[in-house]
């Protein structure tokens, strides 16, 4: 299996971000971490080991990301609009870096998006803000409402970050039709503790008439990466 390490700076960040790029073709997919966690961490807890046949077989092509949580949502001594800006400027480092990279590298000018847990969050708000470039999203024990984060603050920013917010209010035929064109999955366990927030989510997306499936796994599943790591090979790509 083709493995790839590569870092750059972004200027658009101010700092160096790290990447893993796995296998050689096929479907492009960003994944983002876990809460806090770093890019190495899909490899580390197995769920790489768990596509290696799709990965050699070149039918999906693995883009692990850096995120900045304990620069915005974690950063507990920061003001809450400084959160938001510096996610938002994350969110241009991923347009107008990562995705250029990744068409430099895959060829494909879109990509999909998947992540557990908070990196759930990452890949939902990025589809649905983006639904032109990321064009497919799978999240696993996902929770999406930011608002939690952001010690009641309120404003449009916040508001456009937060699906649980945005998505009841979305009437823009540009977004409900690229979001009805692409693939949503969303997956959790009868035991997770962000069952409730995904089995809303996706009655959000049924409100909007956008096509997705939930899978809701049995057998006592929780929110932990032995899970994960059969859901990922359910699913990705």
């Amino acid at each position: 299996m083709r493995r790839e390490y590569q870092r750059w700076f972004s200027g658009r960040l101010g700092r160096d971000m790290e990447l893993v790029v796995f296998g050689h073709a096929g479907r492009p997919v960003v994944v983002f971490p876990t809460s806090m966690g770093a890019f190495f961490e899909y490899e580390d807890r197995g769920m790489v080991a768990a596509l290696a046949d799709k990965l050699d077989a070149g039918s999906v092509q693995l883009f692990c990301v850096s995120t900045l949580d304990k620069e915005t949502f974690y950063a507990e001594m920061v003001s809450p609009r400084d959160r938001i800006d510096r996610y938002l400027a994350y969110e241009q480092y991923l347009l107008h870096e990562m995705m250029p990279f990744i068409t430099q590298q895959n060829g494909s000018p879109t990509a999909g998006v998947t992540g557990c847990s908070f990196g759930a969050y990452h890949a939902m708000v990025m589809a649905l803000r983006h639904p032109d470039l990321f064009t497919s999203c799978i999240t696993m024990g996902g929770a999406f409402d930011i608002m939690r984060f952001l010690q009641g603050y309120f404003d449009e920013d916040a508001y456009l970050l937060s699906p649980p917010h945005f998505l009841p209010n979305l009437t823009d035929p540009w977004f409900l039709e690229r979001c009805r064109r692409n693939k949503w999955v969303l997956v959790t366990g009868e035991k997770d503790i962000c069952r409730p927030d995904t089995e809303h989510a996706a009655r959000l997306l049924s409100y909007k008439d956008i096509p997705h499936s939930l899978h809701v796994w049995g057998d006592g599943s929780e929110h932990d990466w032995p899970e994960w790591v059969k859901m990922a090979a359910a699913y990705i790509p």
